[in-house]
């Protein structure tokens, strides 16, 4: 986990599961679009996972990931501090990109402290724990040695095996029960209580909403952020508030 502390008259911004790749050129536009409006007179975005579509490893070079990267780095240049947070589709995006797009790559999960408030980010998927399949998966991509093991493969090798879980994985979601794809509740409550009563803010699910958590007799907040299409959804903190909102270029 780690933790820092913004500025109590900071405007941030909070984003996830964009899902960029050359198949989706509205989405692709409306988040350029969006680092050149909402984001830049912002003091801060955080990226909570799921930036790309898939990530093969920060040799996988490609005329569209030098496009977002340059983007960023134009970004992060004009001042605005850009933080990620790794997703399950992009888990393995490195200190070589994340120098280039000139972003700050964070543990999952991370405290930030604004205006009096603790806001917890995580990207969300270690909390729908009743998918057992999928957590059995995680644990084994996020662990180093693996890692190690797939990224000495040619990329070609790479590419064909990400596409092949991907493909795999669209296939069992179809037969899964929805609600074993959304958060546990228990798991949800055990970070609240483990962090002192946050706010919690994630993706991952796709299913934006505000929840109420009533832990321990503590009053939390859970806000679960939206995924992309052609327009750029996101949260807001500005002036003590977390506010929805939504910039169509």
């Amino acid at each position: 986990m780690t933790s820092d502390r913004a500025g109590d008259d900071e405007a941030i911004l909070f984003l996830s599961d964009l899902h960029l790749c050359e198949a989706r050129p509205d989405t692709t536009g409306a988040f350029l679009a969006f680092l050149g409006g909402p984001a830049s007179c912002a003091a801060r975005i955080y990226i909570l996972g799921d930036l790309f579509e898939y990530w093969a490893g920060d040799d996988d070079e490609s005329p569209f990931t030098l496009l977002i990267a340059t983007s960023l780095g134009a970004l992060a240049r004009s001042g605005v501090r850009v933080l990620f947070m790794a997703g399950n589709r992009d888990f393995l995006l490195g200190a070589s990109y994340a120098e280039r797009a000139g972003i700050e790559r964070l543990d999952d999960p991370h405290l930030l402290s604004v205006g009096g408030e603790q806001l917890l980010l995580s990207h969300g998927d270690q909390l729908c724990t009743d998918d057992t399949a999928y957590q059995a998966f995680r644990s084994q991509v996020r662990d180093l040695t693996w890692q190690q093991g797939f990224l000495a493969q040619p990329l070609s090798a790479r590419r064909k095996l990400v596409e092949d879980i991907r493909e795999r994985s669209e296939s069992e979601k179809s037969r899964k029960p929805s609600q074993i794809m959304d958060v546990n509740a228990s798991a949800v409550d055990r970070l609240l209580r483990e962090y002192a009563y946050p706010t919690l803010i994630h993706g991952h699910t796709h299913r934006p909403a505000r929840h109420e958590h009533v832990v321990d007799g503590r009053r939390c907040s859970r806000i679960v952020l939206p995924d992309w299409h052609d327009t750029a959804r996101y949260l807001e903190w500005s002036c003590g508030t977390l506010a929805d909102r939504e910039y169509i270029p």
